[in-house]
């Protein structure tokens, strides 16, 4: 039986995973950790609404419902030519015909970035994010910035959508106990026109919610440092904060840019747009890992990373058979989510045709509730899969 080897387990990793064992192949997935953790909906951590264990499903389930084996060993390193990958305890996995990469990846490090936490970081750290919010309201008043930051090099590995959702849950959350009037909220980001991947006629509404919202925003100018008192920029100005969330910009991950796989400036692997590594054969890169084809705009995003897994799958099964059939991601690239509020959201899209921006009072959050419990439930096979999906 043809084996495949996939190394990570996030969207891209699990997901290859299941649909590499409908294609009846035998199948082994590498994680530095034992689950999957549900990014989109940890945005309620912070806020009470749920908590780590229930954004997180363990990735021995999801091998039993599937059928999948699992190690739990970091990679430490890879040596794509040879198909040889070293794991943590020492161990080497060898004796694969086909290895996936999708590791995700790293984060661009920053002075003083120990003072701030984030929600796209490790999940403790939205725990920590509740905890820290919790000690405030306690305090009775406080200073919270949240913001992200920018890869001037790759502006697809900038995820904004978070930040923007956890100020607004932060927001909503403060109202509902009366005590929103205490608190000084800001937004910041280095770039001009932070969002501005969703399109002109997004930004506008931002704005606008912000205003609404009163919430103060600080852009334009680059971030110099963080301390634990707040945020430094480059013009000179500062921002007082006592709690301070900050998504930094992705950039190469450590284990793959000290492999011998071919990289993108930004250190993503540089893939066709059938995600295979070309010059390294049956060796794939998808997900977060992978450097990004496409138009100006794009992003990555975890409904794109499980498109190029489905690919992937498909693909290497075609290839196992000697049958030349190929499936592309670049007909699906496209900006894609329900930026929650914590009391309603806004349904988000982009493409080639521009950008769009719809709110959606109060059934907008139970939407992506709804989504939450559908993504871990239809994982575990527990429901069926809604096509697309």
């Amino acid at each position: 039986m043809v084996k495949v080897l996939v190394l990570g387990g996030g969207f891209a990793g699990v997901e290859a995973a299941i649909y590499l064992r409908k294609q009846e192949l035998d199948v082994t997935l590498v994680s530095d950790r034992d689950y999957f953790y549900i990014y989109p909906t940890s945005i309620w951590i912070p806020t009470g609404e749920v908590t780590k264990e229930d954004v997180s499903v363990p990735l021995d389930k999801l091998a039993f419902a599937h059928g999948f084996k699992v190690i739990i060993d970091p990679v430490t390193k890879i040596e794509a030519k040879e198909k040889k990958i070293t794991l943590q305890s020492g161990r080497i996995l060898d004796e694969y015909d086909y290895i996936v990469v999708a590791l995700g990846q790293g984060k661009i490090q920053m002075k003083g970035m120990e003072h701030t936490l984030s929600i796209c970081g490790k999940p403790e750290e939205a725990t920590e994010l509740y905890e820290r919010l919790d000690a405030l309201m306690l305090k009775g008043s406080g200073k919270i910035a949240m913001g992200f930051g920018g890869n001037p090099k790759d502006a697809s590995a900038v995820r904004g959508g978070p930040a923007f959702e956890v100020l607004f849950n932060v927001d909503t959350y403060l109202k509902r106990k009366g005590i929103r009037d205490k608190f000084e909220l800001t937004f910041f980001a280095p770039m001009e026109k932070p969002g501005m991947k969703m399109g002109e006629k997004a930004l506008v509404m931002m704005d606008k919610m912000f205003k609404m919202m009163d919430i103060h925003k600080q852009v334009g100018a680059k971030i110099t440092s963080f301390e634990a008192e707040g945020i430094n920029f480059e013009d000179g100005t500062k921002i007082e904060s006592d709690l301070t969330m900050f998504i930094s910009a992705g950039t190469g991950h450590n284990i793959i840019e000290a492999s011998d796989l071919p990289l993108s400036d930004t250190g993503f692997v540089v893939t066709n747009e059938y995600n295979e590594i070309e010059g390294f054969e049956n060796v794939y890169a998808i997900g977060d890992s992978a450097a990004l084809m496409g138009p100006d705009w794009k992003a990555k995003q975890g409904h794109v990373a499980e498109v190029m897994a489905k690919n992937v799958a498909y693909n290497i099964f075609q290839h196992a058979q000697n049958i030349h059939s190929k499936q592309s991601y670049m007909e699906h690239l496209n900006i894609l989510c329900v930026m929650d509020t914590g009391n309603g959201a806004a349904f988000v899209y982009r493409d080639n045709k521009g950008g769009k921006m719809i709110p959606l009072p109060v059934i907008g959050h139970w939407m992506k509730k709804g989504w939450g419990w559908y993504c871990k439930n239809s994982k575990l096979g527990k429901i069926p899969r809604i096509p697309g999906m």
